[in-house]
């Protein structure tokens, strides 16, 4: 088992190991995020024949933000090699197309789940939960490689559940030295809140509403992101360093500058801008 858990690596996206199924699988509507509306289980427009996107350097200009922000965690590479050994759902049966499909996001999940184990076991303040981590971690991998079948058939709310346990009690470990009251904003209503040079240092920001939140300067060092929603975010010079459970998704979709400091984890989005 050892030898097959997954690696840091291996849970980034990886397109050229992938049958584009982001872009097949995964319905959107025509919004802010995308340019057109497109069904569950119907290939992008901009899909090319050889699975790549015939627009990825002009996602943004072209209306598709929602695809710049998207991470599957290593979940299509996954799916497409081992699920389904190197199977193309182009020249399959339907029938397998369909299921590769239905079990994208089923994979998806755990792939994420993966990758808060895995940060989890980085985090020294957490080490009396480790061998409880580490065996939830080989539990969750050795799910994503289940057959088609038994993936279909998982009830993966429940296995969240399980790991989640693990989670807040890996938070209240790392944030147990808080000095002073604790800011508990977990699951916080805080669109649009003015928080410019905030001290949010070991802050509980677990499912908190963050969007177009104004986080200017503030100091997030510490603090519990997992699960915030930080679309439209305002992280200009904010500092992140020592944030946990915070995923490139999270910061893929917020708004940042060469001055906001990350997780040495994680790398700076693109389109971010600013002195």
């Amino acid at each position: 088992m050892q030898d097959h858990i997954a690696g840091a690596a291996d849970l980034r996206g990886d397109c050229a190991s992938c049958f584009g199924l982001c872009c097949v699988a995964l319905p959107f509507a025509a919004s802010a995020d995308f340019a057109r509306d497109k069904p569950a289980g119907t290939p992008c427009a901009n899909l090319q024949e050889d699975h790549r996107c015939g627009i990825h350097a002009r996602l943004r200009q072209r209306g598709y933000n929602g695809c710049t922000v998207y991470d599957c965690f290593g979940a299509g590479q996954k799916v497409s090699q081992v699920t389904f050994g190197g199977q193309d759902w182009r020249t399959g049966p339907r029938e397998r197309a369909r299921e590769m499909f239905d079990l994208f996001p089923v994979v998806r999940q755990l792939h994420e789940l993966l990758w808060y184990l895995t940060e989890a076991l980085t985090l020294p303040a957490a080490r009396p939960v480790h061998a409880d981590l580490r065996r939830m971690l080989e539990r969750t991998e050795a799910l994503t490689r289940r057959t088609p079948a038994e993936l279909a058939a998982l009830d993966v709310p429940a296995h969240r559940q399980e790991v989640n346990v693990l989670l807040l009690r890996t938070s209240e470990l790392v944030r147990a030295g808080t000095r002073g009251k604790k800011k508990d904003r977990r699951g916080a209503d805080l669109v649009g809140a003015r928080l410019k040079g905030a001290d949010l240092r070991d802050a509980n920001l677990r499912g908190a509403c963050l969007i177009a939140a104004d986080l200017t300067g503030a100091d997030l060092r510490g603090a519990d992101l997992i699960g915030a929603d930080l679309r439209d975010t305002d992280l200009t010079d904010a500092d992140l360093t020592g944030a946990f459970f915070l995923t490139q998704p999270q910061l893929n979709a917020a708004r940042g500058s060469a001055g906001t400091r990350l997780p040495g984890s994680l790398t700076r989005p693109g389109h971010w801008t600013g002195p």
